[in-house]
């Protein structure tokens, strides 16, 4: 199957979203950080077959408007609420990566009624991460740009479906390739991330929730306990050798892990709640 381009426009900012179509139940994909809605594509051709299937090119991101003023929390969850209104997709479940799964979490929490189920890929409740901003902008900094070929870009993201999947997220521009995405808005998304936490909004989320973690998952050890101790009904698995970015090192598999979970409510092998 193939996806049809949509566009939603909230208080004048564009958000750019690649619809696959499909009939079963509405799911809607949200990346993470510095990505785009081609991460999910592996993923969403699977997923339409079963389901109606919408991965959404974030405010900053990709596609979608380049420079927000707005970049708070909020503005992301009301985003995913123009998209599922406007594209008409009624109790959707909400599949995010990293900063997207975080989105995910604040829309169900803060909206209970909108949100069928969660499936969260390496992310989570959301602590205080003073030095994260800091961090994350050295990184992008670090990045060799312009790159002077898909190939080299490629090869600086890890090779491999990694590499494959970050180096299509980037854009042709004066003979060599580039973000979509602009360093200081990535790094001021982080910024309520870096003060406060989150971690009243994930004890209210009320949603069957999946969490699926990479096997060198980012989310530390204890962290991943408290999670699991403040949603004790909450379904966990990790994927063997697999990173960060799990859905792009093995998205047949996680595919089978959310058809399971929204099919039956079994719970996928090797997982613990």
């Amino acid at each position: 199957m193939t996806w049809t381009e949509r566009t939603v426009l909230r208080d004048g900012v564009r958000l750019v979203c690649r619809d696959w179509g499909g009939s079963g139940a509405a799911v809607v994909l949200l990346h993470g950080l510095a990505g785009h809605a081609g991460e999910w594509d592996a993923t969403a051709a699977r997923l339409s077959t079963t389901h109606r299937v919408v991965a959404v090119d974030q405010r900053g991101h990709g596609a979608s408007e380049r420079l927000p003023t707005d970049v708070s929390r909020a503005a992301y969850v009301e985003d995913v609420l123009a998209v599922t209104d406007r594209l008409g997709l009624q109790s959707p479940v909400l599949v995010g990566q990293s900063l997207g799964g975080h989105t995910a979490v604040l829309t169900a929490a803060r909206h209970p009624g909108l949100v069928r189920a969660l499936v969260l890929v390496e992310a989570g409740a959301g602590e205080p991460s003073p030095g994260t901003p800091a961090d994350i902008g050295a990184w992008l900094d670090s990045w060799p740009v312009p790159f002077l070929s898909r190939e080299a870009a490629v090869r600086f993201f890890g090779g491999g479906p990694v590499g494959e999947g970050w180096a299509d997220g980037l854009e042709e521009r004066g003979g060599g390739l580039w973000p979509r995405f602009d360093r200081d808005t990535m790094v001021a998304s982080l910024a309520e991330l870096a003060r406060r936490s989150f971690a009243a909004e994930w004890s209210g989320v009320s949603c069957p929730t999946l969490l699926v973690l990479a096997r060198s998952s980012l989310l530390p050890p204890a962290e991943i306990d408290e999670l699991l101790r403040r949603r004790p009904g909450l379904t966990s698995v990790s994927v063997p050798g697999t990173g960060h970015d799990l859905h792009l090192e093995r998205p047949g598999v996680l595919h089978e892990l959310i058809s399971r979970f929204l099919a039956d409510g079994r719970r996928p092998p090797g997982a613990r709640n």
